[in-house]
């Protein structure tokens, strides 16, 4: 039970972050999925660094599925990213949509990594 109510908690805490993240930066949409990249790419740091913060064996496991699964899960947003790539290929911007893929998913992995090695410095 614990486990459930951490998942239940974090998720919570990373939709609302994620809607707030959404709407302040949408006021700066150029028509290319910034908000959804943004938070995507800030998702993928945040869980690179909690499970380098989190895997030693002497850590809390609620914690960590709290800020993981939770709160990260809460936070990203996958499908999003799937329908804004079929959007801007069904009105026919492939290039677009090609960038916006290439650039979610190298940045999304740069920014894991930086967050495993964040959290390797402050362990």
């Amino acid at each position: 039970m614990p486990m459930l109510l951490a998942v239940a908690g974090g998720g919570a805490v990373g939709s609302v972050a994620r809607y707030i993240v959404g709407v302040l930066l949408q006021r700066a949409s150029t028509g290319f999925p910034v908000s959804t990249l943004v938070i995507n790419v800030a998702g993928s740091f945040l869980i690179g660094l909690f499970a380098r913060l989190f895997d030693a064996p002497d850590h809390n496991p609620v914690l960590r599925v709290a800020l993981t699964v939770g709160i990260c899960g809460g936070f990203t947003t996958f499908s999003t990213f799937s329908a804004e790539t079929l959007m801007l290929l069904q009105q026919g911007k492939a290039a677009r949509a090609a960038l916006y893929i290439g650039v979610s998913v190298t940045a999304g992995i740069l920014a894991t990594f930086a967050g495993l090695s964040v959290g390797r410095g402050a362990r």
